[in-house]
């Protein structure tokens, strides 16, 4: 193979030195998302101002009662957990979650600081469910089942609950056709800021391995076991 000339050669550089800002860049938004959440987690919650900001701001599209919209894959949020909620509201700010309309809302004024994120989440992690989310059409529950408790009970638990820390968020009361979405995107690379082997574990997934677990979860009604604690504000979180 005849050797690289100069010219072939200064692209090469040009194109490692775009990869290496870009992994840069990367980086340094994970870093900066981190930082936004530990902060907004230092803060205190006022959930009865996050209601009122909820209301205000996001009731339009999760509904009244968070319990979100099958129909445009839009997600219940009613008794998710405290820190997932912080971390992904972080994430939505630093853009390490891709949605044009959620990047819309959190670029008001209003919704850019870790105090706003912390409130709603607080508010949230304390609403009850009012309604039952849309299931599958039940026809391969069982497997689900199977492949839930046998690859993902580990890190969300045995009753889809979620971990002790609260970063791993509930799957419980959660609707079918969002739970494939999310599947879907999270087996394509198309969220960032994960775990690279959950990447790898879903995208192994076939479309009925999905739709089955996703049934399966979408049935799981309950809040499940709890890990409620006391925060130093005095509010109860899980």
């Amino acid at each position: 193979m005849a050797g690289i000339s100069a010219p072939c050669t200064g692209v090469l550089v040009a194109i490692a030195a775009v990869f290496a800002m870009m992994s840069g860049e990367a980086r340094a938004s994970e870093e900066a998302v981190d930082r936004a959440t530990q902060t907004a987690l230092s803060l205190d919650a006022h959930p009865d101002r996050g209601a009122s900001q909820f209301n205000h701001y996001c009731a339009r599209c999760h509904g009244s009662h968070a319990e979100g919209n099958a129909n445009r894959s839009i997600p219940a949020l009613a008794r998710q957990r405290f820190a997932y909620l912080v971390r992904q509201l972080a994430n939505f700010s630093g853009f390490e979650r891709d949605s044009n309309s959620m990047h819309g809302v959190l670029s008001q004024i209003e919704l850019r600081g870790p105090q706003t994120w912390v409130d709603i989440a607080a508010f949230l992690n304390r609403v009850s469910f009012v309604n039952r989310a849309q299931t599958g059409d039940g026809t391969h529950v069982a497997l689900g089942r199977g492949i839930f408790h046998e690859q993902c009970a580990s890190c969300h638990r045995i009753d889809a609950h979620g971990d002790g820390d609260g970063f791993v968020p509930s799957l419980r009361n959660q609707h079918y056709s969002y739970l494939v979405n999310q599947m879907h995107k999270l087996g394509e690379g198309r969220r960032h800021n994960v775990d690279e082997d959950l990447v790898r574990f879903l995208h192994s997934f076939d479309e009925q391995d999905m739709n089955a677990t996703a049934d399966y979860l979408s049935r799981l009604r309950g809040p499940g076991a709890v890990h409620k604690v006391m925060r130093n504000d005095g509010v109860v979180v899980d």
